[in-house]
């Protein structure tokens, strides 16, 4: 189970520091596995503005870029098809450890031209699989200031081991009330009013199980949207996903993860036009495949519990 600090403190208030939270947690029974301080990690890149750009003399795709960090300029080569000047990206100094390509910067020359440092894009920072271009800021983010307190990447992730019987600590809200049982803070209870439907869903909901095998699915909740418009999630989910390892997708499965991690609520969202009948739980059968949202296709040895509609998993 991943979760970050500042994810904790939104369920837990407490003066607590990092180490003293963790010793509780292992003293609990929910042993620290890891503790990745992803502040430390990003240290060495800051925002900085690309002040010219100019087309390399010798390479067709490459751009020869002036680069202000807030105290100094450098030059870079780059090949990011949307490099321009005035625009603002996250730029790594020489020296600089680039996590999703395991380099070192150093300086360097590309065909002819010096180039010190790198500006990067999402998959070289490892917060998404997007290396068609670098990160584009927008125009009000601070020159020279940490890329990791901007985009709230400076919050350790921590994980913990989950034992079979403390399902109660698969969501981050459990955490904190264990926390907080053992005095070490006080838990933030947030009820939100249950809002009533306003008419009957067009879509059913089955548990289809033969008997004797109700048990792989007690019960199966869902409930009926209309008028829904889907997008990009905002910058403060992304980054909370991101930190506990997961890929932003859109608004709507980004919502469903959250929730998952937040109260230990398993969800998925499903588009109605595309469903054929019901949405069921049942008892999937060999050789059933389906396509994930990771992009792979997985099949089924038969016997585990899926969701399915009438015609397809």
């Amino acid at each position: 189970m991943k979760f970050t600090l500042n994810w904790l403190k939104d369920h837990l208030d407490t003066k607590a520091d990092l180490e003293t939270i963790t010793e509780k947690l292992t003293g609990l029974g929910l042993e620290v596995e890891k503790v990745v301080d992803q502040g430390e990690m990003f240290k060495p890149f800051v925002i900085a503005e690309v002040t010219s750009c100019e087309k390399h003399p010798n390479a067709d795709k490459l751009t020869v870029c002036m680069v202000y960090d807030g105290s100094k300029s450098t030059q870079v080569v780059c090949g990011a098809p949307n490099a321009k000047a005035g625009m603002k990206g996250v730029f790594a100094p020489s020296g600089t450890h680039i996590p999703g390509t395991g380099l070192d910067l150093k300086p360097t020359e590309i065909r002819g031209v010096k180039s010190n440092g790198m500006l990067c894009s999402e998959a070289e920072l490892m917060l998404s699989d997007d290396h068609e271009g670098i990160i584009e800021l927008p125009a009000d983010a601070p020159i020279g200031a940490p890329f990791a307190e901007y985009a709230g990447l400076d919050d350790p992730m921590i994980e913990i081991a989950i034992t079979p019987n403390r399902q109660d600590c698969l969501g981050v809200h459990g955490i904190a009330r264990d926390l907080a049982a053992a005095g070490l803070g006080t838990l933030i209870e947030k009820n939100p009013k249950p809002v009533k439907g306003a008419y009957k869903s067009p879509t059913q909901l089955k548990l289809n199980f033969k008997k004797g095998e109700e048990s792989a699915c007690p019960v199966f909740v869902g409930r009926h949207f209309k008028n829904v418009k889907n997008g990009e999630s905002p910058d403060w989910l992304k980054a909370r996903l991101r930190a506990i390892g997961l890929r932003p997708i859109s608004a709507l499965v980004d919502i469903t993860n959250f929730v998952t991690y937040d109260r230990a609520r398993p969800l998925h969202v499903y588009d109605a036009d595309k469903l054929n009948g019901s949405v069921q739980a049942r008892i999937a059968k060999k050789g059933e495949s389906f396509l994930a949202l990771d992009e792979n296709t997985y099949t089924c040895n038969g016997g585990e519990c899926l969701i399915a509609d009438d015609k397809n998993v």
